[in-house]
């Protein structure tokens, strides 16, 4: 059994399935989750524009689901995917790309 959370939402890491690189991070509900499992595509839900976010549907840079994963408290899922391209909206493979200390210094 899924625990989403008190938004009806569950956290999704995504994984490079060849590389094992996290990707990045977003959220599914029930709906973007089944929308996954039927197109085998990512499918998150915004929490910004409060709607369906089909990864990569303007970009082409979508991610061919290859396998979903549950963590062993069932609030948190892992999915491995094939990428078509960059995962975070600056260009960069993935949304994890800057040192903290880089961040925290920058603004200091």
């Amino acid at each position: 059994m899924i625990k989403w959370d008190n938004q009806g939402l569950i956290p999704a890491v995504v994984q490079d399935a060849e590389t094992r690189q996290v990707l990045m991070v977003a959220y599914m509900n029930a709906e973007s989750l089944q929308k996954t499992r039927e197109i085998g595509e990512a499918v998150f839900w915004s929490r910004s524009r409060g709607e369906l976010w089909h990864k990569g549907a303007t970009s082409g840079n979508v991610q061919k689901v290859r396998a979903i994963l549950i963590d062993c408290d069932a609030d948190t899922l892992l999915i491995l995917v094939d990428p078509a391209g960059p995962a975070c909206h600056t260009g960069e493979t993935s949304c994890f790309f800057r040192k903290l200390e880089d961040v925290i210094n920058a603004v200091e």
